[in-house]
Parts: structure tokens; sequence; C-alpha cells
């Protein structure tokens, strides 16, 4: 069976990278008997210039969209689009609008721990700033997300409090903007291959089966 490698570039607070972890878990679920897939987070980050402590959320993102009638309008597309996929999205619920490099040093740290590990990070995340509305920048939150995925809480909340792999986070970020990311969400397969956007699960499907065809080619030609 071939074996795909996917790099998602992403954020926790993109709400299209959210439906688009659920639909590719719903493509790989799809081709699980023709391909295997292993799947490694990468970050990304919207909002970089927010302060530590955040902001307030819904002032900022009617700022950004045009005001709150569009924000209305958009979130109403995307509660329809990720009950689809079984994703409850509260968008009322979310009061902060965090800096998310801690987040994406803790998706690092749970990386070091397996993909599984750091699988298990990426949803608590996304399922505690969009059902939740918990502020996924709050140190404290992040400790507690750690624990509830099986991860060290005294270690984690250490590492929180210092600088550790804060460059190391900030370096793979410039890294996907010089790839020419400039949008997420973003998957990269075995580092050659590129779909952006949050595809439908048949897309995403149909995609990889033809990458794994095009990659089965080119092992045969090597034999």
């Amino acid at each position: 069976m071939t074996t795909l490698r996917i790099d998602i570039v992403s954020d926790v607070v993109c709400p299209w990278c959210y439906l688009g972890k659920a639909r590719l878990e719903l493509a790989i679920a799809d081709i699980q008997d023709e391909i295997s897939v292993e799947t490694f987070w990468q970050p990304y980050q919207l909002n970089p210039d927010y302060p530590p402590e955040g902001v307030d959320h819904q002032k900022a993102l009617a700022e950004k969209l045009g005001g709150a009638e569009n924000v209305a309008r958009i979130h109403d597309n995307l509660v329809a689009l990720g009950r689809a996929v079984g994703i409850e999205y509260r968008f009322d619920a979310i009061k902060i609008g965090p800096n998310t490099l801690n987040a994406h040093r803790l998706i690092h740290w749970a990386g070091l721990d397996g993909t599984e590990v750091q699988d298990r990070v990426v949803t608590a995340l996304f399922r505690a700033n969009f059902e939740e509305g918990r502020n996924i920048g709050d140190p404290a939150v992040l400790t507690e997300i750690a624990k509830a995925c099986g991860m060290d809480a005294k270690v984690t909340a250490t590492l929180l409090a210092s600088d550790a792999d804060r460059q190391t986070i900030l370096d793979e970020i410039e890294t996907a903007r010089g790839m020419g990311v400039n949008g997420v969400p973003f998957f990269i397969i075995d580092g050659k291959y590129a779909i952006s956007g949050a595809q439908t699960p048949d897309v995403l499907a149909n995609a990889l089966r033809q990458i794994a065809a095009e990659k089965e080619k080119e092992q045969r030609g090597l034999n």
C-alpha cells in the first residue's frame, strides 16, 4: 500500500482550517483501504500582530471583514458547512481573538510525542476555540488541553512560561510564506504536491488517489 505524507499548514483560529480538517478525515476514511496517510501539522498565523492577551474578537472580526452583517453572513454559511461534517461552530461564544503562537508551540511539542497525540491536541484546540469559546491564547487553557490529551501538564506549563521553540515556530511560518502559502488550510503532499483551501471530501480523496497513482508509477520506474 502506498503511503502519503500530508503536511497541513493551518491556524487554529481559522474556521476554514477546522472544516478542512474534518473534510480531510472523511477523505482519508474513504481511501483507507487503498492508501496509507500520515498527517503532520505545520504552523501559520492569521493574526501575528495580536498581543499575547488577545483582542476583542467580535470587534476585530467586524473591522477585518467589513462589518457585523458580513460577519454574520459568513458565519451562517460556515455553520451550515460545519454541521455537514460534525462541527458545531459557536461563533458568538468566542470573546477573545488570541495570538496563536503559544498554541502552535503546544502543537509542535505534541508532535514530538507522535502524530496521534499531535492530532488530538489540534482537534482539542479547534474545539476549544470554535465550539467552547475558550481562550486558546491563555497558557492555563493550553496546559489543560495538553493534560487532557495525555501530555505532561507540569512540563507544558514550564515550557509555555519560557521562550522554548518560539523562534522555531516563527521560522516555520516564514518558510511556509516563502513557499507561497498566503492562505490556509494548505495541504502539502509528499513535499511536492499542493492543495489549497477546505476542499470537499470527494475532491480531496480523488486528488490523493491521483497522487498515489503517480507515486506508484514513479516507484515502478525506479525498479
